[in-house]
């Protein structure tokens, strides 16, 4: 099944870099964009973090509510934050389930090798829950321009 603008966003629930549980069926009634990302302290990685923490106001000014997601462990989202001051939640998925359902895990090259990873796509979801927007292989740098455009 492919996933397309208008669907009903997968749910799911999933730990913070604190602790806490972000369960998406809790956001309704507010945009949620949801960006997956590879690793935690990687180039691309942190220039598409930081373009969401430079435009975080302007996020919060519309309502909208930015959760970033990786395969990276709690303590790993915890350093991450701390050290590029990331005013959003990163969320754990250990086990890549909730990015396989937004078709963002799976097979992937690089430099020729063949590996298991996130992909770096995005998806803006409707205060209804259901899919307003998807971005696949994004840009890192301006992507959080990019969505803060699109959102009307």
């Amino acid at each position: 099944m492919v996933l397309k603008v208008g669907d009903p966003a997968p749910v799911f629930s999933l730990p913070d870099g604190k602790g806490n549980i972000i369960h998406l069926a809790e956001l309704k009634g507010k945009r949620v964009v949801l960006y997956f990302y590879p690793r935690d302290n990687t180039p691309g990685c942190t220039k598409e973090a930081c373009s969401f923490r430079d435009s975080y106001s302007d996020f919060q000014e519309k309502d909208v509510v930015v959760l970033g997601v990786s395969t990276d462990d709690a303590k790993s989202h915890e350093k991450f934050t701390t050290k590029f001051a990331l005013p959003f939640p990163l969320l754990t998925d250990v086990d890549g389930q909730v990015a396989t359902a937004y078709e963002s895990y799976g097979l992937k090259k690089f430099m020729g090798k063949e590996y298991v990873g996130i992909s770096r796509n995005t998806f803006v979801i409707g205060p209804d829950g259901t899919i307003e927007a998807i971005y696949k292989k994004v840009k890192p740098e301006f992507h959080a321009k990019e969505i803060l455009e699109a959102l009307v």
